[in-house]
Parts: structure tokens; C-alpha cells; sequence
């Protein structure tokens, strides 16, 4: 597992490290409450995921799921005897495994080890340096402030393992040890040495203490395809809204170009990658509707539809689980 690249945390990895149902700690005390109890399954939630701390909308989800029809500000108020704290515990981190295998999230765990692959490597150290003193000398006078080591460090950013400033309280304590924060100025082989210590300790720090960084990427690889496959409720409901949208036309037949349509506006309810993604969302629809759609132009809106649509789905989600999509949120 190697800083700066990505991790994918889903629901399988949390049920892994459970034991179901969850008990919680003897106590003298006649009741819990909500606030203890919700705490207790959310520390467990994360020392089971490398110490990460979960989304709140997440756990907002979550808690819904649980079946709970408080906000969290009542659940949290109330009190539970210990069968319901522990029924609680357990439906509320089965509800978080659930929102996390049909949502993974996708991190990264900086531990150290990028940075010093660099470190080790005079010619890459080097050049990284150089490439560094480029960006941040504007003016092209050869020489900038010692202090704007703390950009270089926002210039690897995450992607080569250097931690968000605001996840990493220890940076100012190391940027003040090397005198970082001052109005001297630097040439290359200055900044480059200055760069090399205070990286080292960086590096140093996160092979203490790991840090892990939620991206704003998100992943498809058919997980939410399949929890919706094996629910047939769900996914009746889900085929019908294919055919309400399309009850009026006169037809009793849909067209397959009317169906890859209807999906491709509306698969990340579904589970699938938006279209407009990339070039390779628009060839894993192009290949899932030629394989699966063969020769045919049309199908029948009863039994052949649904079938269709669930050899469909089917296909993409065996399509994504060989090679997921990642993309920014901003999709």
C-alpha cells in the first residue's frame, strides 16, 4: 500500500473486521445513550478502515438505514437499554458497510514511503526540486523566499504523498525547525537542500503515524450494480421506471437505442459511469450493448424487456468489477 496512490475502502473490508452482533462495553450503568452508543460504532467503524474518519454525510445515510427516523441530534439524546444499544450498533454499522459497498470511497494512506523514494534518488530528487523552483520562481530571477517551501509541499500535494496541511498539524513544527517561514531568499541548490530536510521529516513522521486522505474520486465497479441485481424489489422498481417513461409510445416494442438512451441519462442511479466521463464509459456502453444486444433492434415490453435489462446490467457489472472507472466528483 503505497502513499500518494489510491486505495479503495468498500463495505467488505469493514464486515471483514466485525464480529457480528456487536456488543459494547460491560457497564454499571442501567442504560446508554444515543450519543455513546453512536460514537462507540463510529470509533469502530474507523479503527476497522485505517483510522479513517467517515464522511458525515455517510454517516447521515447510515443512520437512516439503521432505521432510525430521528435526526442525530435526537437519536443522540435518547437512551437505550443494552439488547437495543447492541441491535443499534450492529444495524448501524451494517448500514455503513451497505452505503460503502454500493459507494466505496477511494483514499489515499501516506505513510511515508513516496517521499522516500524520491529522497533515495539523487536524479529524481533533482529533478523534482528543479521542476519545484521553476513553478515558484515567477519572476525568473533565479532566487524566491524561503518561505515558499510550504507551496512546494502544496505543489506534490497528495499525488507524491505529501499530506493536506489541514491533516497534518505536524507541518508547521517542521517548517519551523528548518526556519522555513522566513524572508531569505534561495537559489536552486539551497532550495533543493532545504526541500530535501524538511521532506525528510515528513517522512519520517508519516511512518509514524499514517495518514489517510479521502479523494474527491469516485469509483465504479459494479458493486452498486449487483446489491440492486440481488434485490428484486429494487430492481423491479428500478425497470419500471424505464418503462413509465416510455408507457405513452404506441409501440409495444422499446428500441435497444431507446434503452442504451434511457441508461446512459440516467445510470448513476443505476450504478453505472456517467457517459460523458471519458472516451472508455462510451466504449464499455458501445461493447455491453453490441455483446449483449447481438442482432436485435427491439424487444417486447414484458418478460423480454425485463430480461433484457437484467443481462444488461448483468454484463456491466462483471465489465466493472475487471476494470473499474474512476472519476472526479464533479461528474
Amino acid at each position: 500500500m503505497s502513499d500518494g496512490g489510491l486505495t479503495v475502502v468498500d463495505g467488505t473490508q469493514l464486515l471483514r473486521s466485525l464480529s457480528l452482533p456487536i456488543k459494547l462495553p460491560e457497564s454499571d450503568a442501567a442504560a446508554f445513550t444515543g450519543a455513546y452508543v453512536l460514537d462507540f460504532a463510529d470509533s469502530k467503524a474507523s479503527s476497522s478502515l485505517f483510522g479513517l474518519s467517515l464522511p458525515q454525510n455517510l454517516k447521515s445515510s447510515a443512520l437512516k438505514r439503521a432505521a432510525v427516523s430521528d435526526d442525530e441530534a435526537t437519536f443522540r439524546s435518547k437512551e437505550l437499554d443494552g439488547d437495543r444499544a447492541s441491535e443499534f450498533a450492529t444495524n448501524y454499522l451494517t448500514a455503513i458497510a451497505d452505503e460503502l459497498t454500493e459507494d466505496p470511497l477511494v483514499v489515499s494512506v501516506l505513510d511515508g514511503k513516496t517521499l522516500k523514494v524520491f529522497l533515495d534518488d539523487e536524479d529524481d530528487f533533482a529533478m523534482l526540486a528543479e521542476n519545484l523552483f521553476t513553478d515558484l520562481d515567477t519572476e525568473d530571477k533565479g532566487k524566491i523566499f524561503k518561505s515558499q517551501i510550504s507551496n512546494a509541499l502544496l505543489h506534490m500535494g497528495v499525488e507524491l504523498g505529501v499530506p493536506p496541511f489541514s491533516e497534518f498539524p505536524l507541518i508547521s513544527g517542521i517548517l519551523n525547525k528548518h526556519g522555513a517561514e522566513g524572508v531569505e531568499e534561495l537559489g536552486q541548490a539551497q532550495f533543493a537542500q532545504l526541500l530535501q530536510n524538511v521532506l525528510q521529516d515528513v517522512a519520517d513522521a508519516l511512518a509514524e503515524k499514517h495518514i489517510v486522505v479521502i479523494r474527491n474520486i469516485k469509483i465504479v465497479n459494479g458493486s452498486k450494480i449487483r446489491m440492486l441485481l440481488a434485490n428484486k424489489k429494487r430492481l423491479t422498481a428500478a425497470i419500471d421506471k424505464i418503462l413509465q417513461e416510455k408507457k405513452s409510445t404506441e409501440n409495444e416494442q422499446l428500441s435497444i437505442d431507446e434503452i442504451r438512451g434511457f441508461l446512459e441519462k440516467n445510470g448513476k442511479e443505476y450504478g453505472l459511469p456517467p457517459i460523458e466521463v471519458n472516451e472508455a464509459v462510451a466504449l464499455l456502453y458501445e461493447a455491453v450493448f453490441t455483446d449483449i444486444g447481438k442482432n436485435k433492434t427491439a424487444v417486447k415490453m414484458d418478460d423480454e424487456f425485463r430480461n433484457f435489462v437484467k443481462d444488461i446490467l448483468q454484463k456491466f457489472a462483471e465489465e466493472l468489477e475487471i476494470n473499474p472507472v474512476y472519476y472526479d466528483f464533479e461528474y
